[in-house]
């Protein structure tokens, strides 16, 4: 039996809108921000730019960190983005690239 991993995380428009969610599955996920699957905030924000995300062993512990952020200022979440995300970057940018090998062409 596969052991779960779950995650909280922050989705951000260029603008800097946020949304903030909890999934078993971020890869999934994130790609479904992306293309725009779902009506509502993040899509007519356009908040489809990984930003941040923690993990979590248990999915209490994800929705209650979830419950918490939401209940965040926004001056305090941009501080825990920029914390350990300083440049915004789309943590998602490099997923499903082929990985190059050292030493190989």
């Amino acid at each position: 039996m596969r052991e779960a991993i779950y995650y909280t995380y922050i989705m951000a428009s260029r603008s800097h809108n946020f949304y903030v969610g909890t999934t078993s599955e971020i890869e999934l996920r994130v790609e479904q921000h992306k293309q725009g699957w779902f009506d509502g905030y993040s899509k007519r924000y356009n908040c489809n730019r990984l930003v941040w995300f923690e993990r979590f062993a248990y999915v209490g512990d994800a929705i209650a960190r979830e419950k918490q952020l939401k209940g965040w200022t926004r001056a305090k979440k941009i501080w825990l983005i920029e914390r350990e995300n300083p440049a915004w970057v789309d943590l998602s940018e490099e997923w499903g690239k082929p990985v190059k090998m050292f030493g190989k062409g």
